[in-house]
């Protein structure tokens, strides 16, 4: 018996299966999640963190608030204090239709991004600042003008972004 499948045969958004099921064991034993950016997942949103950026995220609980759960409605929003970066987590496409912004950079495809574990939510390290809920992710267009009043800084470059990014759990 033959077990061997034809590349061609595979559907384009299938190729990499295999890996995106161990990413999602790896969150289920609580372990860092590594995952590509765009496609069906999300894009990111990076910008300084400090006074000005906690002032966004209180805005954006304020903006995202359904009635039904506490005081941190905003969606997922990651810290990581090595580096002094906020991490929102954005609809996938966001980063095909951002312009260039002062205090943000905006990533997807080809970009992969390391998620701490579900149950760090303080540091050391990267952690859940706003949890990742399955019903949620930040609306770019509310949170842009949030940055241009607020302007956290300085924002990260896209270059060294991209390639720390794998890496910050």
């Amino acid at each position: 018996m033959n077990l061997q499948v034809d590349p061609a045969l595979v559907a384009q958004d299938m190729g990499d299966l295999a890996s995106r099921v161990r990413s999602l064991m790896a969150l289920q034993r609580q372990e860092v999640l590594q995952l590509p950016l765009g496609g069906r997942f999300f894009d990111l949103i990076v910008t300084a963190s400090g006074p000005q950026a906690y002032a966004a995220i209180k805005m954006m609980d304020e903006i995202q608030h359904t009635g039904d759960e506490g005081a941190d409605a905003c969606g997922p929003v990651i810290e990581d204090p090595q580096r002094s970066w906020l991490i929102w987590l954005v609809p996938p496409g966001t980063s095909e239709q951002w312009e260039p912004h002062r205090y943000a950079t905006c990533l997807g495809q080809p970009h992969r991004v390391a998620l701490p574990a579900t149950t760090s939510v303080e540091p050391p390290g990267p952690y859940w600042l706003r949890p990742c809920r399955g019903d949620r992710l930040v609306p770019p267009t509310a949170l842009r003008p949030l940055l241009d009043r607020l302007q956290p800084s300085p924002a990260p470059h896209e270059t060294l972004l991209g390639s720390v990014l794998s890496t910050i759990a």
